[in-house]
């Protein structure tokens, strides 16, 4: 990925550019110390004057809005900027003057609306960060630091501001009874910081020539290199996904990791600020001599098995299969802004089309019309989710129709990336935002939830669901926020730790094995639903590789026995996993008990004859499974085993096996139901359960209440 940057030959401007934005129609307004603001279109050209002040300008922001139904409404389109004389100015888009605010003594240096567009932040030469309504009324002064304050950004939920002063970072919660965050960020004045709400990343530069990335608790989790000249500007593309620093003249694409992507030269002078458009597609830059830059993302580059799919300028995708070694190219009328390739297809959104590509059918695409900005394009084996501000989640099929929009209450449709949603062929699950314990559950086809909400101890960062199965097998994976990861059955909570210190996790997308990055290795569960089967069966089905990933290492894709790393360094590792398993796994899915046999028996390894005792396990297929456990050496769970098979009822199998799987209450609920009272207060007394015992005794006529007392007491005897 990669600028392609362009400069206008000829700048209407006579002094440095100070300032840059973009509106809601996509044109860019431009400020300067000629004291006048230029609006221009996305391919570069001056179109007209806006207006012209007393004082020279600083910082410019637009009003918010990311739907199209919000551009509708009245007074959204207009902007705000800052001065040297100490106020701020409310415009209307054709530079109509609002209101005049008398902010700052001194300079104004940086304000932005929050999210909502219901407050605005400034920071001020006088060293006070202030908050003020959207009419320009003073609401409240939030800091008052002895240095200037340079740079502020708003919280994903409008409820805390970022701001620096001095080398100092500071995030203050707009409520006054919470506590304020504070730590050092860099050896110079910090000049610019950003806060992308999406995956909640902060960005920082300053003059000590670095840039950095912060968690939102203040940790650091990348510093760039010293370069040659102070990081004067730097903005996060509205994604998430990536994030430019510019300096004197070049620009650097910066991965939302920190590493850099490439590194542009320009003939601006310093860069003083630069501006994403809303699509994420475009950029802006403004030039220290009076030249405002505009850059466009190319060279994005998406894989999947034999296909990479290549965006080669803003409305064409090259196609190569790298088997056939054929290349052929895709052109769309408008610009592209999300594209994802998987599970056999490539969708493309544009401006104002989504289209559907089989990866063997290149030239008749299914064709969608869309009414907003696509920021989300998520995939799974049958269907896919695509998510805007306007109708907020669609689901789809491949074929083009519409099966749904899931709805619940709450739903923030642009908080919504790649770690807060997941799709299977059975489920949508999604992290509530307002309350991020908590995990909901959506029908594919009708969009309601299913189930109950599963609410956990802790904040989860990070969902994935399992891609084969039916809904009853469907399985989830989380990280919570002290990165450990479980797994659950999503039908009931009954979560199994699997690893700590997880970066993060994905699963297979054509059999049932997870892979995760945990302490800076590669972690594969070959049978990760061991924990609902036989939770003994992980020790063997687990495997635990070194391949020098480092920290901040994330993971690209997990196809087959083939699994892509991203190193914090921007390096691509390639690391691959025994194929055995896959191969199993197609017997098993087959039914070929007979096959799958003469493969474990074939390679003779214990991961194999694991994945082979838990599939059989959960499929019933009980001789198989003793076969499997003997050559495990699990002794016990083959006399289990054929404990089982010599019981007569049907019921009472159903029952010991729903035991096996450490599920006490679930087998005698099963044992009841059949009528099989002794055998449930048997179940009890064998788990030592005697109160349970006794209850049920008492309960069915009191029949074998003799029963109980004398296993008691002979207990009791046992024990002295």
């Amino acid at each position: 990925m990669r600028l392609a940057l362009h400069s206008p030959p000829h700048s209407p401007h006579k002094d440095l550019v100070s300032a840059v934005g973009w509106n809601l129609c996509n044109e860019l307004y431009t400020c300067s110390d000629d004291r006048t603001i230029w609006r221009w279109n996305r391919g570069g050209e001056a179109l007209s004057k806006v207006c012209t002040l007393e004082a020279c300008f600083t910082d410019i922001h637009w009003y918010p809005s990311m739907s199209q139904r919000q551009r509708s409404g009245a007074g959204t389109d207009i902007f705000v900027a800052a001065c040297t004389d100490g106020a701020f100015f409310i415009m209307s888009k054709g530079g109509r003057e609002e209101k005049r605010v008398e902010a700052h003594e001194g300079a104004v240096i940086s304000l932005r609306w929050n999210f909502e567009g219901t407050a605005l932040a400034t920071g001020g030469e006088d060293g006070v960060v202030k908050i003020w309504s959207r009419s320009g009324m003073h609401r409240s002064t939030l800091a008052q630091n002895e240095q200037a304050v340079y740079a502020v950004a708003w919280g994903p939920d409008s409820d805390q501001l970022l701001f620096s002063s001095g080398r100092n970072l500071f995030i203050k919660p707009i409520q006054s009874s919470s506590k304020q965050l504070q730590w050092e960020g860099h050896e110079g004045l910090v000049l610019k910081v950003d806060w992308n709400p999406i995956n909640n990343s902060i960005i920082s530069a300053g003059e000590d020539c670095r840039y950095k990335v912060w968690d939102c608790y203040g940790r650091l989790l990348f510093q760039s290199p010293r370069a040659d000249y102070t990081i004067t500007s730097l903005a996060w593309c509205p994604s998430g996904d990536v994030f430019a620093v510019g300096s004197f003249n070049y620009i650097i694409l910066c991965d939302k990791t920190g590493w850099p992507y490439g590194k542009e030269k320009l003939n601006t002078g310093t860069l003083l600020s630069v501006a994403w458009s809303l699509d994420g597609t475009q950029l802006a830059g403004a030039g220290g001599n009076g030249t405002v830059v505009f850059g466009q993302l190319v060279d994005k580059r998406i894989e999947w098995t034999r296909i990479i799919a290549t965006l080669e300028n803003h409305n064409r995708i090259r196609i190569q299969d790298i088997l056939s070694e054929t290349a052929e190219g895709l052109d769309f009328r408008d610009r592209v802004i999300k594209m994802s390739l998987g599970f056999q297809h490539l969708v493309v959104a544009t401006a104002t089309q989504c289209c559907i590509y089989s990866v063997s059918n290149w030239s008749t695409p299914h064709i969608l019309d869309v009414k907003d900005t696509v920021i989300l394009v998520k995939q799974c084996l049958r269907y896919f989710l695509l998510v805007d501000c306007f109708t907020g989640l669609q689901l789809y099929t491949y074929g083009g129709r519409h099966l749904s929009n899931p709805k619940f209450q709450g739903l923030r449709a642009e908080s919504f990336n790649h770690q807060n949603v997941s799709l299977s062929d059975n489920v949508l699950a999604v992290i509530d935002h307002n309350d991020k314990k908590v995990v909901r559950f959506l029908d594919i086809n009708s969009g309601k939830l299913v189930g109950d909400v599963m609410r956990l101890s802790l904040d989860v960062v990070e969902i994935a669901l399992n891609q084969l199965g039916n809904l009853t097998d469907q399985k989830l994976v989380f990280v919570d926020s002290n990165r450990d990861l479980f797994i659950t059955p999503i039908n009931r909570l009954a979560a199994f730790k699997l690893a700590s210190m997880v970066e993060n996790s994905m699963w297979n997308d054509v059999a049932d094995v997870l892979v995760a990055v945990a302490d800076q290795r590669l972690v594969v569960w070959y049978y990760p639903h061991a924990p609902t089967v036989d939770r003994d069966l992980l020790q063997y089905v687990k495997l635990t590789k070194d391949c020098h990933i480092g920290k901040n290492a994330k993971l690209q894709s997990f196809h087959g026995p083939r699994c892509m790393v991203r190193r914090a360094d921007g390096a691509s590792i390639s690391a691959h996993v025994s194929p055995y398993p896959f191969l199993l796994f197609e017997h098993v899915a087959a039914k070929q008990w007979d096959q799958a046999l003469r493969l474990c028996r074939h390679v003779k390894d214990n991961l194999l004859w694991a994945c082979l005792a838990g599939t059989s396990m959960a499929a019933k297929e009980l001789n198989m499974a003793e076969v499997a456990y003997a050559a495990l050496d699990e002794v016990d769970r083959v006399h289990y085993i054929m404990y089982v098979k010599g019981l007569l009822s049907e019921e009472a199998r159903q029952a010991e096996l729903t035991l096996f799987r450490r599920r006490p209450e679930e087998a005698e609920s099963i044992l009841l139901q059949a009528g099989l009272i002794y055998r449930a207060i048997s179940l009890n007394i064998r788990l030592f359960n005697w109160d349970r015992a006794l209850e049920l005794a008492l309960l069915y006529k009191k029949t074998h209440l003799d029963t109980v007392l004398w296993y008691r007491q002979r207990y009791l005897q046992s024990t002295k």
